[in-house]
């Protein structure tokens, strides 16, 4: 066996790590007001999100200015903030930038489950130090959240509508007393100031838990819509592709906005179950074909055309990535997606080639 002497490069840095330069340039800069706890302004945190060619900052969010202006002046509260939206509209990638902004680490992290305990957001204790010492504070593991309220920082609690509701109310005396009690040990942890949680939720997925009126009573809520217009979207997925490329080293691929442009297409039709002329009726398939799946389509297709292609990424290249999108119940689903072949796909000037490939594919 040999030992590997130098470890690979991470797979995907951490947004305070990947935009790094970023962030000190606008810190540099700032000599705006800064909340308690924050590393930048609010002004230079919306910056950060929504880029400024100018100065060389790129742009991590494409859409409304004024909803990340409410997000950051949530945060600059004592509101916890919730992002809210269907699956692919960037909330994850929302929660983890203004993190990386506001508190420079976005790895305070609760990702919520059905199994999620009630210690994820608390704190647990080290069993072998409990049964040896009984409670202390060094056989108290604590809980992301129990660490950024000790911190004064940012923690994140991913797809909190998938925790269960007993756990989920857990955050109530977090978010309202801002303290933690710990009776076991006859204490408390009160939070520093710069303390505040970031939660995002979805309802349309299966295994949704509803907030109780009483938790969400302790957030704001922002809610993230999907892509105003095709160019809005053909920019984010652009723009993610090829940073997804990067990270990835494929090789570039040149002449892939048209098939990028395609793909938002499709998925924005099928979405909303009309074509972009307005012409034609069309039926939604089961999936949410979310800003997100697209980018995931190109992806593998950039990969496709790279590595087993001509290095120019083609329609069948993106044909067999967009059936495995849009056909997740194979018997509703496929239907649906044949017949947007067969009306829609093969009447339309210049999809010759992607309709051939999609057809081969779909047999």
């Amino acid at each position: 066996m040999t030992v590997i002497e130098e470890a690979a490069p991470v797979l995907r840095p951490h947004a305070e790590q990947q935009f790094a330069h970023e962030l000190a340039q606008l810190a540099k800069d700032d000599d705006r007001p800064r909340p308690p706890g924050w590393l930048l302004s609010p002004q230079a945190v919306v910056t950060y999100l929504l880029g400024d060619d100018s100065i060389g900052i790129t742009a991590k969010y494409v859409g409304p200015r004024r909803l990340m202006e409410v997000a950051v002046a949530t945060l600059a509260t004592d509101r916890a903030l919730l992002l809210l939206g269907v699956p692919g509209t960037a909330k994850t990638w929302v929660s983890e930038h203004l993190t990386a902004a506001i508190s420079g680490d976005s790895t305070l992290l609760v990702q919520g489950t059905a199994g999620t305990p009630e210690e994820a957001i608390r704190y647990g204790w080290n069993y072998a130090k409990l049964l040896s010492e009984g409670p202390s504070r060094s056989a108290l593991v604590p809980s992301p959240v129990y660490r950024a309220m000790a911190l004064g920082t940012i923690a994140r609690v991913e797809e909190l509508t998938r925790v269960p509701s007993d756990v989920q109310d857990t955050l109530i005396t977090i978010l309202s007393e801002k303290t933690l009690p710990i009776p076991e040990l006859g204490e408390e942890i009160q939070a520093r100031k710069g303390f505040n949680v970031i939660a995002t939720a979805n309802d349309r997925d299966r295994g949704v838990n509803e907030l109780s009126s009483a938790l969400r009573r302790r957030f704001n809520t922002v809610v993230l819509p999907v892509p105003e217009s095709v160019e809005d979207e053909v920019s984010i997925v652009t723009q993610r592709v090829a940073s997804l490329g990067r990270s990835l080293e494929l090789p570039p691929v040149p002449a892939a906005e048209e098939e990028i442009r395609r793909v938002v297409t499709i998925f924005r039709e099928l979405r909303s179950g009309v074509t972009s002329d307005g012409k034609t009726k069309l039926k939604s398939p089961s999936g949410t074909l979310s800003t997100a799946e697209a980018i995931s389509v190109l992806t593998n297709g950039l990969a496709l055309a790279a590595h087993f292609g001509d290095g120019i990424l083609r329609p069948g290249d993106v044909a067999a990535g967009i059936i495995g999108a849009v056909v997740k119940d194979p018997g509703a689903d496929d239907v649906i997606w044949r017949e947007y072949l067969e009306t829609v796909v093969r009447e339309r000037d210049g999809w010759k080639q992607f309709y051939r490939a999609a057809r081969e594919n779909s047999r």
